[in-house]
Formats: structure tokens, sequence, C-alpha cells
């Protein structure tokens, strides 16, 4: 009589339907997601209250228990937070799962690299270890449970697949058209670029495993990063339409790319690298066939390959994963405190 009963799952879905199904009418529904990891500050971070079964009464009192998070609450729908939680981490994790995949099937620790060390690198590479660093089945639930989400991880390999296809083919100016297009319905036109970044430059070369060096990043095509867009653009999904339910994580991987995107130089200098330079083409190989795997997985609603896809290649890195975790830490509270000093 009266009880209140929620979850803190990712994907508010099927949680709903258990709770709809095998509760009493008389409990009260309120569920919740703290949009953060659990080695991050609660102060400030969004915590997203659901009030799906349930008189305002019992939202007061579920308020009340939580503000010891001291948490900015965020009051969505269940199926508002699905579509927000797809459209803000299914293709960033699709993205740094495939880099992974792609450096264990090349047997590379890629901070080992002069290629990957430096500027836009270290995110990559330290986010990528993040995520190999937690459970699995953290990040199988949000792909395959989550509608939209399958969706997104199914895009995302048709946008690296095409992406790919026209370095192989050369065609710079198809490659330039097609990624101009994306960014500007990403991002929208250079006119509106005026806001200070989400990441400061400095932060970018900041953070790296590998051997710090005075020289200047080697140039990359970034496959991962221009197919994120693509795919957003492809999807009609405006990142920045969300972020007041955005992981640090998230406005990381926003942030890097929003750095390359907004900078005209860095990116025609990427696109022509992804066309000339075939330093990065058995990488990108590798990259594609990963994002592909990790695609058809999600279709077929496979959380037993999922496990096996993604704990071999957790092995494979585990190595590193407390130094990376020491810099990752170090990274994000960087990001956190940009992102409180520019007000967003």
């Amino acid at each position: 009589m009266g009880a209140i009963v929620g979850g803190q799952t990712s994907c508010k879905s099927p949680e709903i339907k258990a709770f709809e199904e095998y509760l009493p009418p008389d409990v009260h529904i309120i569920s919740c997601h703290s949009l953060h990891g659990p080695g991050v500050d609660t102060h400030n971070q969004p915590l997203v209250l659901i009030q799906h079964r349930a008189p305002d009464e019992a939202l007061r009192k579920v308020e009340a228990v939580f503000s010891c998070l001291r948490s900015k609450y965020v009051y969505l729908t269940a199926q508002e937070h699905d579509r927000i939680t797809a459209d803000t981490q299914a293709v960033t994790h699709a993205a740094f799962l495939s880099m992974g995949k792609a450096w264990h099937a090349n047997s590379q620790f890629p901070w080992e690299l002069n290629r990957y060390v430096g500027g836009i690198e270290n995110v990559k590479i330290n986010t990528m270890l993040r995520i190999y660093g937690q459970k699995w089945h953290v990040y199988a639930g949000l792909a395959i449970l989550n509608p939209e989400a399958r969706k997104q991880v199914a895009q995302y390999a048709e946008s690296v697949t095409a992406l790919y296809k026209l370095m192989l083919k050369g065609d710079l100016d198809g490659l330039r058209v097609r990624v101009y297009n994306a960014r500007d319905k990403v991002f929208g036109s250079a006119s509106n670029w005026g806001a200070r970044p989400l990441i400061e430059p400095s932060i970018l070369s900041s953070f790296s495993l590998g051997k710090p060096t005075d020289a200047p990043p080697r140039p990359n095509n970034h496959l991962s990063l221009l197919a994120m867009v693509d795919c957003w653009a492809a999807l009609g999904i405006v990142p920045y339409d969300h972020m007041i339910c955005s992981t640090p994580l998230f406005r990381l991987r926003l942030g890097v790319t929003e750095h390359l995107f907004l900078n005209t130089a860095l990116l025609d200098e990427t696109l022509k690298t992804a066309v000339e330079d075939k330093m990065y083409r058995s990488d990108d190989l590798e990259f594609t066939f990963a994002a592909r795997g990790w695609a058809e997985c999600v279709s077929l609603g496979h959380f037993e390959t999922w496990e096996i896809r993604f704990v071999s290649t957790q092995e494979f890195f585990q190595p590193r994963f407390a130094e990376a975790k020491v810099v990752g830490d170090q990274m994000m509270k960087k990001v956190l405190e940009s992102y409180v000093e520019n007000g967003k």
C-alpha cells in the first residue's frame, strides 16, 4: 500500500513493461536513471525521474530521498528517456567499441604507435579504454533492448561502410560533399559557430598514455568521427538538443567531434588524408568490419555474441585499464570543470 518502486536501468521500455505486468495496481512506479558512471561526482549531474504511475506526492518523496546526491532532476517519460539515451549514447558507443575491436584485431596498443599520440587521439584512446573497462552488459542492454538505439547502431555501420568505400575509390570530391552536408545538418552553418567549444583544445593534448612529443599530431582520417556525424545527419539527430541529459562521456565525445568538424582546415586535412594517405587503411578495414559486426550482433539481439566480442577485446586491453582509469578520471574532471566554467 503506497509503496514506490523504480529502477536504474539505462533502457526503460522493458523495465516499465515488467513493472506494469507484475506489480499490484496500488504500487507507485517512479523510475530513475543517473546519467553518469559510478566514478563521477553526482553533484550537478543529470538524474532522470520518470513519474510513470504515481501521484505528485510520491514524486516529492522520491526527490527528497535523492536530494543527498545534489543532482539536477530531469523529468521525462520512459519513451522520451529511451529516445534521448539512444540519441546521446548509441552512436558514440558503437564508434568506440569498434575502435577497440579494430586495434585488437591488429594486435595494436595504439598509444605505443606514433600515429596515435596527441590531440584527438588522446580522447579516442582514453574513451575506448574507459568503455572496455566497464561491464559488458551495460552497453549490450542499451544497444539491444532500446529500439531507437538498434536503428542507430545499424546506421552507424552503414555510414562507416559508405565513407570507407569513398576513401578506397579515391573520391575526394564525393567524400567532401557527403561530409560537409552532414556537418551542416548537425552543426549548422558557419555563422552559428560562435559559441565556446565544449572542449578547449588544450585539454585534448593534456592527457596521454603514450610518450608526449612536441611534434604536431600526425594527420588521421578519423573515420570513426566522420561516420558519427554522417550517421546523426542521416537520422536527423542534432545532439545539442539533448545536452540537459548528456553524460560527461557524451560531452567529451561530442566535444572532440565538434573540434574536428568546426575547424575547416583540420577537416579538409582529414578528408585529404582519408583519400591520399594509406597509413591507416588496414586499421580502417578492421574498423569497418568491427562496426558491421556490432550492428549485426545488435540486429539479431544476441547478448551471448555481444559478451564474447566485448570480453575478448576487454581481456586484450586489461593490463592498461588501471593506468587508463587514472588518466581518464583526470580528463573527465577537466572536462567537467570546463563545462561549468563555460556555463554549459
